[in-house]
């Protein structure tokens, strides 16, 4: 059937309507506001359209679904599968991006994944990757006559006593370790300091290489890059100097190694690659220290400290007072007078006993104070409450600005790290995309088998999003800021890429009028989506 048959559509202001609307055409519905464009196209045709999609389903599955009422109309006849691309905005998560939206960031990841090439956060340069048998045969090459240590490095710039852990090592042999570049020998009880930082590697042999123990030193070999987990560290004995060599990514310089790249390495979506401080948001929530005090020109007492104004809770004043007590200020002092050190234990906490001396009446008193601090207390109370009215009060108090581990890129170092001709995922996120095009065209002419694919896709689903005038978006720009046209033609180019066939389009108000010149971008992609096989119904103010 060519054709889509409506017979008696009464649905909102419709009067017993009947039509024929043809397929595979570009049909446009015009009229003046309240003429019934949308009671046909949105409350006839596409509601019947999705009740039928919904019958499909089973009565188990079905339970779980809205119900969908068959509209008003006696009967539609040759009705395909229908879909509705409305004007409004496509999410409103912060981790809705067009990228998300297009799939185009998910090919970029999977092209990082497979030709993208890694450098040292540390040192800048590039990082290298060898087999087992190749740091050997490096090791032997270079280690030749000479004396060294094999060490395993397990512990990497952590705080802990490390008492069970140095206790397990001795009960499966090893006898002496390194800790922060020292060789020890591993006595039961042996612990370090528990709130300092430490570096700690296992020696695994100490040994001369030459041409007579080959066997033994790869037997300690083998051993240092298992125990090591593919990493190894030889130690010069009478130069104290050491090679870092690893199966893995890794810096020659520094030994910083990184993991085998993956797609989700280079999600900010997924806890492989997002940054560790914002989860991936690119931005974080903190505290403004210049709206709590907006003016340091005032006393406490006379609300320097904008949260305490008009206070009545007598337990923070007291509180307050004692702190003020400590370094020998008074609540009514300017807080321009009162020391840093005084002010932040007001902000941000302070846990302390202490003693005053009352010289008048010769006594000490003693004070304990465990007080969370202002501060802390308005960003407890803004990630924490449930309640609308605490929220937007202690909104007032904080600023949502750039992340500053990731300085607002939402991935962490590692990952912002590998390159593809000297650009990393992030910078290519930020271009608009009719220059991201041109560089995967680049890409593309030098591409293997495997990236040929990929470097395909991209091309393709670009290309379609400039076709809809979209060329100056970038894939980094968040859903929510869309415009609704700017959606509305985001999900067109999603649709053109699917190459669905058999399909009905119905499009609301589309953000070029179909009666303008400068329409021909979009008349182009409606004519795409005719051409594969589809039809498509055009909603427009006259």
């Amino acid at each position: 059937m060519n054709k889509i048959e409506i017979v008696g559509a009464k649905e909102n202001n419709l009067k017993d309507i009947s039509l024929n609307i043809p397929k595979n055409k570009i049909v446009l519905i015009t009229g003046v506001s309240g003429s019934g464009k949308s009671s046909i196209a949105f409350e006839t045709i596409y509601k019947e359209g999705q009740r039928r999609y919904m019958d499909t389903f089973s009565a188990y599955a079905r339970q779980f679904i809205d119900n969908f009422e068959k509209p008003d109309v006696e009967s539609i006849n040759g009705l395909s599968p229908v879909i509705s691309i409305e004007q409004r905005s496509i999410s409103k998560n912060p981790r809705s991006t067009v990228g998300t939206i297009t799939e185009i960031y998910d090919y970029l990841r999977l092209l990082f994944s497979k030709i993208s090439y890694a450098k040292s956060y540390n040192t800048g340069k590039k990082m290298i990757k060898l087999s087992s048998n190749e740091i050997i045969k490096k090791i032997i090459t270079k280690y030749t006559n000479k004396s060294i240590y094999i060490l395993s490095p397990l512990i990497r710039s952590r705080k802990g006593n490390y008492k069970t852990f140095f206790m397990d090592l001795l009960k499966n042999g090893f006898i002496k370790v390194r800790v922060n570049g020292k060789i020890r020998l591993i006595e039961p009880g042996m612990e370090l300091e528990r709130n300092k930082i430490h570096d700690i590697d296992l020696l695994i042999d100490d040994v001369f290489v030459d041409k007579n123990n080959t066997k033994r030193i790869s037997k300690s070999f083998e051993l240092a890059l298992l125990k090591g987990k593919g990493s190894i560290i030889i130690l010069d004995k009478n130069l104290n100097s050491e090679d870092f060599f690893s199966t893995k990514l890794i810096c020659e310089q520094t030994g910083l190694s990184y993991n085998e790249p993956e797609p989700n390495a280079f999600s900010f979506n997924s806890p492989r690659g997002y940054c560790k401080k914002c989860k991936g948001l690119g931005k974080i929530h903190v505290i403004n220290r210049k709206k709590i005090i907006p003016d340091d020109n005032l006393s406490i007492d006379n609300g320097g400290i904008h949260p305490l104004k008009n206070i009545e809770d007598n337990w923070i004043i007291n509180e307050i007072q004692n702190i003020l007590k400590k370094y020998k200020y008074k609540i009514t002092d300017p807080i321009k007078n009162i020391s840093n050190e005084c002010i932040d234990s007001i902000l941000f906490g302070i846990k302390k006993n202490f003693k005053i001396e009352n010289k008048e009446i010769g006594i000490s008193k003693y004070y304990e104070i465990n007080f969370e601090g202002i501060a802390n207390f308005i960003y407890n109370q803004f990630n924490e409450t449930n309640s609308k009215k605490i929220k937007n009060w202690s909104k007032q108090y904080i600023d949502y600005k750039n992340c500053s581990e990731c300085n607002g890129l939402r991935l962490n170092k590692e990952s912002l790290n590998f390159f593809i001709d000297e650009k990393n995922i992030s910078y290519l996120s930020n271009l608009e995309l009719k220059i991201l095009y041109k560089w995967v065209l680049k890409i593309d002419r030098n591409s293997n088998k495997i990236s040929k694919e990929i470097t395909k896709e991209l091309i393709n689903r670009i290309d379609i999003l400039i076709t809809l005038g979209l060329g100056y978006l970038t894939l980094n720009r968040e859903s929510k800021t869309l415009s609704g046209g700017e959606s509305q033609r985001i999900k067109l180019g999603t649709q053109i890429s699917s190459e669905l066939v058999g399909v009905l389009y119905i499009l609301d108000e589309p953000s070029i009028g179909l009666h303008q010149r400068d329409n021909s971008l979009l008349i182009n992609s409606l004519k795409k989506i005719r051409d594969i096989g589809n039809s498509v119904i055009v909603v427009e103010h006259d």
